[in-house]
């Protein structure tokens, strides 16, 4: 149990070094004046979900979300983080907005 709580702080470390690399993967956008995106506002990032990759903002709340936990640790053994490719979640788009739709 232990692990568990001293992962956690690590894990999310991590996911929040790489919201700002991947929240404008494959997108045109303007920029703000700290390099961000406009389109995703402060506080959100961009996953991408399903076979058409389709991107989604969401809260960086839901980082403390053990669903949502559970989906970024399936994303990163099946693709890795690799930020060229932009956060990738491993399931289909019906599976995600289901799941996103009662964490709100």
């Amino acid at each position: 149990m232990a692990n568990r709580k001293s992962n956690k702080p690590a894990q999310t470390a991590a996911f929040k070094q790489i919201l700002k690399k991947c929240s404008s993967f494959g997108k045109k956008q303007c920029y703000n004046e700290e390099g961000l995106p406009d389109d995703v506002p402060k506080g959100h990032f961009a996953v991408y979900v399903g076979e058409n990759r389709s991107r989604y903002i969401v809260p960086i709340s839901w980082l403390t979300h053990p669903e949502f936990q559970n989906l970024l640790q399936r994303a990163e053994e099946e693709f890795g983080f690799n930020l060229e490719m932009g956060l990738t979640i491993p399931c289909e788009e019906v599976a995600f907005q289901s799941l996103t739709s009662m964490m709100r």
